[in-house]
């Protein structure tokens, strides 16, 4: 369950951070509090995952995964690119949060 519950807030904080921009410093209604509504979502639905899994995994993973998906929605919503250092930097970003999945002790599965 711990793991739905960080896949699911994963998702609202790349929402949140999509919607960010659309609020354009919160002078947008509207985007503003999908921003707010869905950053209250990801940190207590972040905060329920940290009974079971340790923090400093949770937080590897749902920071890893955050940067690899915005840069995504950023590519491909936004029209944003990014250089090849930067794809490299995010792959190792999601290679750590891989090893961290298949091969750490420290991770309850």
């Amino acid at each position: 369950m711990a793991w739905l519950l960080l896949f699911v807030a994963i998702i609202a904080e790349v929402i949140a951070t999509s919607a960010l921009k659309l609020a354009r410093g919160f002078t947008r209604l509207w985007p503003s509090v999908i921003v707010v509504c869905c950053y209250s979502l990801a940190l207590y639905l972040l905060s329920l995952t940290l009974e079971t899994i340790p923090v400093g995994v949770v937080y590897a993973i749902w920071s890893g995964s955050g940067v690899a998906l915005i840069s995504l929605v950023g590519r491909f919503y936004f029209k944003q690119i990014l250089d090849r250092p930067a794809w490299i930097g995010i792959g190792m970003i999601v290679a750590g949060v891989t090893v961290l999945q298949l091969f750490s002790t420290s991770v309850v599965h």
